[in-house]
C-alpha cells in the first residue's frame, strides 16, 4: 500500500469522525440533562432557581418519564423517550406563582390550584419525593423550600 493510499484512508477516516462527532453532539443536545427551573412568565423569582437533573432522576433513582410528564388529564406519558419534545409546564399551568394564601384567599378546587405553575411543580415534585421517602424509609428526597431552592445570590 502506497503512501498516497494511506493518506487518503486517513483523510476519509478523519472526515467520517468529524461528521460522526457532529451527529453525536446534535443528538445529545436534544435532551438537556440539567434544566434550570426558571420561567420568563415570572417577573421576579423570589426563591433561588432549582437545577433539575434528568440524569440523576432517571439513572440513579430509576424515575420514568411519566412520573413527571403527564397529559391534560394527569395521566402519565409513559411512552416518552429521551429526546422527545414535551411542553413546558407553564403551557398547561399558566398562572405564575403560587395560589393566593391568607384568610381572604378564595377557596380553590385542586384543579384551580394546579392552574398555578408553582403549585403544579411543587405538587408533582414534593409528592414524588414524599412517596420516595416513605417507600425507602429515608428523608433523602427533599420536601422543604430550603432543601430544593438554593440560596438566592445577592
Amino acid at each position: 500500500m502506497g503512501r498516497k493510499s494511506l493518506l487518503l484512508i486517513f483523510a476519509v477516516l478523519g472526515i467520517a469522525m468529524f461528521f460522526l462527532a457532529g451527529n453525536l453532539i446534535a443528538a445529545s443536545s436534544e435532551f438537556e440533562d440539567v434544566i434550570k427551573m426558571e420561567n420568563k412568565a415570572y417577573k421576579k423569582h423570589t426563591k433561588g432557581i432549582i437545577e433539575f437533573s434528568h440524569g440523576k432522576h432517571v439513572d440513579e433513582y430509576k424515575a420514568k418519564c411519566g412520573e413527571c410528564h403527564h397529559d391534560d388529564k394527569g395521566k402519565p406519558l409513559d411512552k416518552l423517550k429521551k429526546g422527545d419534545k414535551v411542553q413546558g409546564c407553564i403551557e398547561c399551568h399558566p398562572k405564575p406563582g403560587e395560589k393566593p394564601k391568607g384568610k381572604d384567599a378564595p377557596k380553590l378546587s385542586k384543579k384551580e390550584e394546579l392552574e398555578y405553575h408553582a403549585e403544579a411543580l411543587h405538587d408533582n415534585c414534593k409528592g414524588c419525593h414524599s412517596d420516595y421517602n416513605k417507600k425507602n424509609k429515608t428523608k433523602a428526597a427533599p420536601t422543604s423550600c430550603t432543601k430544593c431552592h438554593p440560596k438566592k445570590a445577592k
